[in-house]
C-alpha cells in the first residue's frame, strides 16, 4: 500500500512542474538539444505567447528543426518579411533576458 501511495504522490508532484506546451514550447523540447529542459521550453513559450502571434509561432517553429531556415528569412526580401524578422529578434530577445 505505502508503493502505491508513492507513486500516487511522486505522479502528483511531477504533473506540477513546468510543461513546455505550445508550438514554440514543443519545438524547443524536440530540438533535443543539452540546455532544453522543460523548464527553459515553458519560459520560451511564455514569452512567445506574450510577443509573438499563433502564425509567427507555428513561422519559427521551423527554425529548431532547420536553423539555417532563420538565416534565409532575415535575409529574404519583402516588408512582411522584415517585421515578421523584427518580432522574431524582439522575442528572442526577451526570451534570452527572461528565461537565461
Amino acid at each position: 500500500m505505502n508503493k502505491v501511495a508513492a507513486f500516487l504522490i511522486l505522479s502528483t508532484l511531477v504533473g506540477c512542474g513546468p510543461r513546455a506546451t505550445g508550438a514554440i514550447g514543443q519545438a524547443c523540447i524536440a530540438a533535443d538539444r543539452q540546455a532544453a529542459t522543460p523548464a527553459l521550453c515553458s519560459c520560451v513559450q511564455q514569452v512567445a505567447n506574450q510577443t509573438l502571434s499563433n502564425a509567427d509561432q507555428r513561422r519559427a517553429v521551423a527554425f529548431f528543426a532547420e536553423p539555417d531556415l532563420a538565416q534565409s528569412t532575415r535575409q529574404a526580401d519583402g516588408s512582411a518579411n522584415e517585421a515578421f524578422w523584427d518580432r522574431y529578434t524582439a522575442f528572442a530577445e526577451t526570451a534570452r533576458r527572461s528565461c537565461g
